[in-house]
C-alpha cells in the first residue's frame, strides 16, 4: 500500500547508526575514535518515543515530551568529544532528558551522575538506562544548575540545556584539570562554551553557535 513503511529491526537501526556517524558526525569534523565507536553502538532509538523512532538517526533534535528534546546526534558527539573523557573519569550531566547522552557518557567513563529537574523524565530515563544495563549511571532529581555537590569534584561536567551564563556552582564542582561543556547565551541562540579548571582559576574557550532548550533553575533561567 502507498505510504507503508515496514517496522525497522535491529539490523536496520545499526545501518542507520553507521550512516549517522558517517554523514552527520565525521563529515563535520568529530574525529575522536572512542566517541565515534559509542555513537555507532548506543541504540538512540530506545530513548525516543515509539511514534518517533523511525526518525531516531536523522540530523535534528526530536521531542521527547515535557517540553524537552533529545539533541541532534552531531551535537551529542561534539559535546562529548570536547569533554575528552578517560575511562577512569567521573562525570556530572545536567539535564538527563531522554537518558541518551548519559548512556554515551557511561560508555566512556567510570561513573555518571545525571541530574534532571522533571521527575517524569528522570524516571523514564532511569528505567530505560536500567533496561539497557547501564549500572554506572545514577539518575537524580534536582536543580541541575546547582550541580550535585555530594559527588564532587568531577572530572567532567556536561550541561545539555542553555543558561545565560555558565553556573558558578558547576564550575566550582570541577576538579583541577577538569572540563565543563555548556551552551551559554540568550534564549534564542547560544555558543558552546568549554571551561577548564586550572590551578589559578578557569580558562574558557568559545565554540560553535547552537540552540538548546533553556536551563532552568537557581543559577539559570527562571521559569516564566
Amino acid at each position: 500500500m502507498w505510504g507503508f513503511r515496514r517496522a525497522m529491526n535491529d539490523a536496520d537501526y545499526a545501518r542507520e547508526r553507521n550512516r549517522m556517524v558517517t554523514d552527520q558526525i565525521t563529515a563535520r569534523g568529530v574525529s575522536a575514535e572512542r566517541v565515534l565507536d559509542v555513537m555507532r553502538t548506543v541504540p538512540r532509538h530506545r530513548f525516543i518515543p515509539a511514534e518517533s523512532r523511525m526518525h531516531a538517526y536523522e540530523d535534528h533534535p526530536i521531542r521527547i515530551g515535557c517540553g524537552q528534546t533529545i539533541s541532534q546526534p552531531y551535537m551529542v558527539a561534539l559535546m562529548t568529544e570536547l569533554l575528552a573523557l578517560r575511562p577512569e573519569d567521573r562525570v556530572l550531566e545536567v539535564g538527563t532528558g531522554s537518558g541518551y547522552q548519559a548512556a554515551i557518557l557511561a560508555e566512556l567513563a567510570a561513573e555518571v551522575i545525571t541530574v534532571e529537574r522533571n521527575e517524569e523524565l528522570a524516571e523514564r530515563a532511569r528505567v530505560c538506562l536500567e533496561r539497557l544495563g547501564y549500572e554506572n549511571v545514577t539518575v537524580v532529581v534536582g536543580d541541575g544548575t546547582m550541580g550535585w555537590p555530594g559527588g564532587a569534584p568531577y572530572d567532567a561536567i556536561l550541561v545539555t540545556a542553555a543558561g545565560p551564563n555558565t553556573p558558578a556552582s558547576l564550575k566550582n564542582q570541577l576538579r583541577v584539570g577538569g572540563r565543563l561543556v555548556c551552551p551559554t547565551g540568550p534564549r534564542d541562540v547560544q555558543q558552546l562554551v568549554t571551561v577548564i579548571r586550572t590551578g589559578e582559576g578557569f580558562h574558557q574557550e568559545i565554540g560553535i553557535a547552537c540552540v538548546f532548550v533553556p536551563l532552568l533553575g537557581e543559577e539559570g533561567w527562571k521559569e516564566e
